[in-house]
């Protein structure tokens, strides 16, 4: 059953894609470990250092909750988010305009929807990567504390997809290198304000719904809820938010890229 599943032209379009990249990037696989060290950095420094000041975090309701816990599920699910979308806006940018790679591969029986859902697929998996080893480390660091936190690997999968539809998409928007400072102009500011480093209530009321209609937001919810072991309502609508944000997303990259790849 498999067997037939793994051959059908459905799959085995993205899955020699992702094949490739494979193969091509077993020879540098250290480069992603700069995607680990810096949350594992900012858990230091932000977690570890700031939380020696801060101690418990207000506003929640546990009191007992440390503010390296609390920092700790919000960096992890930033970086399944950056090691997604960085594959689907650099590395593919740099395929589409500058090595034109795709123009080789679509002179064989693949297709644009294979490229985009192979694209995808590989960088889910990245993503996914770097979270299960910084995971690791949180782990390490003794920052699990409850059995739910065996939901975080669904959830960095969801977020690593979401992610990488939307840098997909992006992409192909993209005219230049210096436009990836556009890229930089919203990604910064929604790690800094999406909740990572302090909880929603420090904002008034419609700031609040600004911020919770931002796709990290969500993410961090989905990661920081089963982590803190709490599982209720709030993990099903992040996880619908994030699965909706990335259908949609992958439809609107499957569009531009007919355009963009058809002469």
């Amino acid at each position: 059953m498999l067997g037939t599943l793994w051959k059908s032209p459905a799959v085995a379009g993205p899955a020699a894609l992702v094949e490739r990249n494979l193969v091509i990037y077993r020879h540098t696989w250290y480069l992603l470990l700069a995607e680990i060290f810096e949350p594992v950095l900012y858990l230091l420094s932000m977690g570890v250092g700031i939380g020696a000041l801060v101690g418990h975090v207000p506003g929640l309701g546990d009191p007992s909750v440390g503010y390296v816990d609390f920092v700790a599920p919000g960096l992890l699910a930033t970086a399944a988010m950056n090691g997604a979308m960085n594959e689907t806006t650099f590395n593919i940018y740099g395929k589409l305009k500058m090595l034109h790679t795709y123009d080789s591969i679509l002179a064989t029986p693949l297709r644009i929807r294979d490229v985009a859902l192979g694209e995808v697929a590989w960088a889910l998996l990245r993503g996914t990567a770097v979270t299960v080893v910084f995971g690791a480390a949180v782990a390490a660091f003794g920052l699990v504390h409850s059995l739910w936190a065996l939901l975080i690997l669904p959830g960095a999968l969801l977020i690593a997809f979401a992610f990488a539809a939307a840098g997909l998409a992006v992409v192909t928007y993209i005219r230049s290198w210096q436009d990836f400072q556009l890229v930089q102009l919203v990604m910064l500011p929604m790690f800094l304000f999406a909740t990572t480093f302090y909880p929603l209530g420090v904002y008034a009321r419609p700031v609040q719904i600004a911020v919770e209609c931002l796709p990290l937001y969500q993410s961090i919810e989905l990661i920081r809820e089963p982590s803190l072991g709490v599982v209720d309502a709030g993990v099903g609508w992040a996880a619908g938010y994030l699965l909706l944000f990335g259908c949609a997303s992958m439809a609107l990259a499957l569009r531009r890229l007919e355009r963009t790849l058809v002469p």
